[in-house]
């Protein structure tokens, strides 16, 4: 029986999806990456802002038509969207043949044999998953690349959003556990891991530890790069920022979410900060780890953000340039505090405040990316460009996947999960262009 899998949303929720795939790998099930030829579809669902919700409804009633056009049999959901509406997606949309939420990956391989037998199957349990049990995985990133997620939920309250609604408290992996998965991965041959959770540097508090001592552990592995994402602002340790400057596999890259500067902001978002202590942060940052790369995201349009506070934003952009940043304009979200905050903004000033900053920020790192021309650069190679067989696209340090810009590589004998050094001879707003210099594999 072939099955396919359709994965939406984050990093984390990608971690869901390979983990599933290594249970249906384990129970015999054949996987297929074409969804017209599976006998049963598995939509792993986001649910985090309108856009992905939107995009998961989508791609449930695109998988249901294939019942009818195609070979499929059975249609399973689960993720975070049928966590969060587990009633409504049931009840609207009897296409769906079985459905679960963010718990009950294990429980996949079971319920496709029963919606093949004919039942519809409501597979929802209290239980959180244990992600310290020895689960199979399958990659989906390529055998170079991995996410490496070290704990699940979150216990901050930021006013936009609903993750501890829908992942619960915060809850950090064994460091075992963590650290026989990073083994298993390097063993295989990974020349990359990314370490994610909701707020990865909250990892081990739970626990009597903390990230500094996991990333040290982690490092002694010698995987080549290690790269730490999803960071919390107030967690920036000087024992932490002492750690990545000195530990040379540890990769000199902070992505820091701020999501706003302006005091009176941040306070209604439930976010600790303004302006000024943001500014010093970036500084210590910059001062401490020499050559850092700093990644941020920001809102828009939160509830009563008036144009002094966007202007604060601006000013902070421009002040501060940023390597990386994401804009994304606010969406009103049931369950969370800021659903009923009183002056809501119009989508249409929404909009503009997120051109006007996006503008600013492209100017910005077409500028920053402009300085590297000419400097040779590592770069992990990823995969063959889709555009053209003679270009492989690759990413240099200070590139996260699927975030960042990439670096586009003449292909000549170059294959995936390589290193090689290139000289960087064009820059534009995101992406860099440049040309061999010396490659080398890694065994």
């Amino acid at each position: 029986m072939k099955i396919g899998v359709v994965s939406l949303g984050c990093a984390k929720n990608l971690v869901d999806t390979e983990i599933v795939l290594g249970f249906l790998s384990g129970a015999h099930y054949e996987i297929t990456t074409e969804p017209e030829q599976a006998d049963v579809i598995i939509v792993n669902t986001c649910g985090f802002i309108e856009a992905a919700k939107e995009e998961s409804i989508h791609a449930i009633l695109e998988m249901a038509e294939l019942k009818e056009a195609g070979s499929c049999r059975g249609l399973v959901v689960m993720g975070c969207l049928s966590q969060r509406y587990t009633e409504e997606l049931w009840n609207e949309i009897p296409e769906i043949d079985a459905i679960l939420g963010t718990n009950e990956l294990d429980l996949v391989p079971e319920v496709i044999e029963k919606i093949v037998a004919g039942e519809r199957v409501w597979a929802k349990r209290s239980e959180l998953f244990d992600y310290n049990m020895p689960y199979p995985r399958i990659s989906t990133t390529g055998s170079h690349f991995a996410y490496l997620k070290v704990a699940e939920g979150c216990n901050h309250r930021c006013a936009f959003c609903v993750i501890p609604t829908i992942r619960g408290k915060f809850r950090s992996r064994s460091m075992s556990s963590i650290l026989q998965e990073a083994t298993r991965l390097r063993d295989q041959g990974v020349q990359e891991v990314a370490v994610i959770a909701q707020d990865t540097t909250a990892w081990g508090l739970d626990l009597g530890t903390n990230i500094v001592e996991l990333l040290r552990e982690l490092a002694a592995l010698d995987i080549p790069w290690i790269r730490l994402l999803y960071t919390y602002p107030t967690s920036i340790s000087q024992e932490l920022l002492e750690l990545l400057s000195n530990t040379p596999n540890l990769v000199k890259y902070v992505d820091l979410p701020l999501q706003h500067v302006a005091g009176n902001v941040l306070r209604r978002m439930g976010r600790p900060g303004d302006f000024t202590s943001n500014r010093r942060l970036i500084e210590t940052i910059r001062t401490q780890v020499p050559g850092v790369t700093i990644r941020s995201s920001f809102i828009v349009g939160f509830p009563g953000e008036t144009e002094e506070d966007f202007g604060e934003l601006v000013r902070f952009l421009q002040m501060m340039r940023l390597d990386h940043v994401g804009i994304f304009q606010y969406s009103r979200e049931e369950d969370s505090a800021a659903y009923d905050y009183p002056d809501q903004i119009n989508p249409a000033i929404k909009e503009l405040r997120y051109q006007e900053a996006m503008s600013l920020q492209r100017q910005i790192s077409a500028e920053r990316n402009q300085k590297l021309v000419g400097q040779q650069l590592q770069v992990l190679l990823d995969y063959p460009s889709e555009e053209s067989d003679l270009v492989m696209i690759g990413r240099h340090r200070g590139q996260a996947p699927d975030v960042d810009g990439v670096v586009y590589v003449g292909r000549g004998n170059l294959q995936s999960g390589q290193m090689t050094t290139v000289l960087i001879t064009e820059a534009h707003a995101y992406d860099l262009v440049g040309e061999e210099v010396e490659t080398r594999e890694f065994t």
